[in-house]
């Protein structure tokens, strides 16, 4: 029998490779995906059953083509955490529609491309996860985040459309929003006053996502918000 397959898109430092470790680690084969095809096949070598697809989230196109190739090379796929995101930041004096509908493009358009992309495979085997990583401006607009903000709030559109249609064909559809700054070596740089404790830790935002495509479906989650205990809220 082979290893299930996870489809990580924004496969990038941080949360994207946190997921494939924890994924690979239990036993799933993962294909990392972001349009950096060179850096994403680099990344998959240091991680067991994983391979790289250059994936473009804004080309429906690619959708379909790196879904049919992952099929093709790893097996159908049983989960994915689509992890592509856009910020654009500034207030309405700075940023302009365009940035705007950029925002939408990457965070709700693609969503929605993955999803039509993905299902043929989940509705072959019965079952699927599709974890979507959020932000907690889904949830309220900021001055300085008019672009970011609407891009994320329709992400979380999408996902709940699509959470309560699926889920009727056993496909858990789950929006995680974290609410915090993600430790990495440039976060830690911009933010030199801030305690380690201040930071979300990619390994366990990824722990969190990993329970999420363990619910049992008498008791599945849509939405979760995680932050470290010291972000205000």
């Amino acid at each position: 029998m082979s290893n299930p397959v996870a489809a990580i898109l924004g496969a990038g430092p941080g949360n994207g490779l946190a997921f494939a470790r924890k994924f690979a680690a239990e036993g799933y084969a993962c294909a990392l995906c972001a349009r950096d095809g060179d850096r994403v096949a680099a990344s998959a070598q240091d991680i067991p059953g994983a391979r790289g697809y250059a994936y473009d989230v804004t080309q429906t196109t690619d959708a379909t083509r790196v879904f049919a190739a992952i099929e093709a090379d790893l097996g159908p796929v049983d989960t994915v955490i689509y992890n592509a995101g856009s910020g654009t930041w500034g207030n309405i004096d700075k940023v302009t529609p365009e940035d705007l509908l950029r925002n939408m493009d990457i965070n709700a358009a693609g969503l929605m491309r993955a999803a039509q992309a993905v299902l043929p495979q989940f509705r072959k085997q019965g079952r699927g996860n599709l974890i979507v990583i959020g932000a907690g401006a889904a949830t309220r607009g900021r001055p300085g985040t008019i672009a970011f903000a609407a891009g994320k709030a329709a992400q979380r559109s999408v996902a709940q459309s699509l959470g309560r249609q699926l889920g009727a064909e056993s496909i858990h559809v789950a929006y995680v929003i974290i609410d915090g700054v993600i430790a990495s070596d440039r976060t830690r740089g911009q933010m030199a006053d801030k305690a380690e404790d201040d930071f979300l830790q990619p390994e366990a935002i990824a722990d969190t996502v990993w329970a999420l495509t363990r619910q049992d479906k008498s008791a599945w989650s849509f939405e979760i918000d995680i932050r470290p205990f010291a972000e205000a809220w």
